[in-house]
């Protein structure tokens, strides 16, 4: 980032700390207050909006609204993308080449440019799974 505000840092940092995670606006405000950095609603958007333009952050649109969660992957990087448990509602921020091809074959055969960025591949995660797996083999007896 060329020019790094104090607010600016403190979301980003506060996003960083929970990196694991999907963050609402909201939640965020509050850990910025807890940690004695109280930002105004106003001013926590426009920072995210700047981290998001610069890479830094994803912005996962929802049902519930938006959520936010740290980036630590090069913005022009393919091969940065989300995951989306249909069950737990969790989201993983994944980092995987193997998905590169994909998105080269539907630029040059179908001249569709994907954002991975932007790109939520929605399923279950391994825990869900296992738990459906369980509850489907107790119905089938």
């Amino acid at each position: 980032m060329p020019y790094t505000t104090k607010q600016r840092q403190a979301v980003l940092s506060c996003l960083e700390a929970r990196r694991d995670e999907m963050i609402s606006v909201s939640e965020l405000a509050e850990d910025l207050r807890r940690g004695g950095n109280p930002v105004g609603v106003a001013t926590i958007y426009r920072q995210l909006t700047k981290l998001e333009e610069a890479g830094h952050i994803h912005k996962i649109n929802t049902e519930e609204g938006a959520f936010f969660q740290y980036c630590d992957h090069d913005q022009t990087d393919r091969s940065c993308f989300l995951l989306r448990c249909e069950g737990c509602g969790r989201i993983l921020h994944l980092d995987c080449s193997h998905l590169r091809p994909l998105y080269d074959h539907l630029e040059q055969e179908h001249h569709f440019l994907i954002d991975p960025r932007e790109t939520v591949f929605t399923g279950l995660c391994d825990v869900c799974a296992a738990r459906r797996r369980e509850e489907d083999s107790h119905g089938e007896q």
